[in-house]
């Protein structure tokens, strides 16, 4: 593994993004929020440089209803392999609102994903709110196992 990753984003494992619309399809009629975590693209077996989304993090405490999901910004953890967010919009609305693009401020890339939740039901956006292309990657995700297995150096 490299001791620095791009920080571009070049990408989200198609495994995750199914995972992130079936989360929010379980949530609905609330809203769904987790946080975006990716790996080094070559560390996938992409040969090429880069950042792939490829876990979500959905953090303890996370309130939610029909128009809104509110997190404990303290509960939130100083993560290097933070990229981003993600969250559901029930009405189906496939842009930020002027709440949304104030949780923008961590990452690079925010995914909305909107009802019915089907494939094409979600946009990428970038810290700014303006939409941004976010390929859809067919790749092997690291063992869930290793989730788990990180010592404070990677914290900080």
């Amino acid at each position: 593994m490299r001791l620095f990753r791009s920080s571009d984003v070049i990408g989200i494992a198609a495994d995750t993004l199914r995972f992130a619309l079936e989360a929010s399809r379980e949530t609905h009629p609330n809203e769904y929020m987790g946080f975006l975590r990716g790996e080094d693209a070559r560390g996938l077996g992409l040969d090429r440089d880069g950042t792939v989304v490829t876990d979500i993090l959905v953090i303890p405490g996370t309130e939610s209803n029909p128009v809104s999901a509110t997190v404990q910004t303290d509960m939130i953890p100083n993560d290097r392999r933070a990229v981003g967010s993600v969250h559901s919009h029930p009405n189906g609305v496939l842009r930020p609102s002027d709440a949304d693009l104030a949780t923008f401020t961590r990452g690079d890339v925010h995914l909305i994903i909107g009802a019915p939740y089907e494939p094409d039901d979600w946009r990428a956006f970038d810290s700014d709110g303006d939409p941004t292309r976010l390929p859809v990657l067919d790749v092997d995700l690291p063992d869930p196992g290793e989730f788990f297995d990180f010592t404070e150096e990677d914290l900080l």
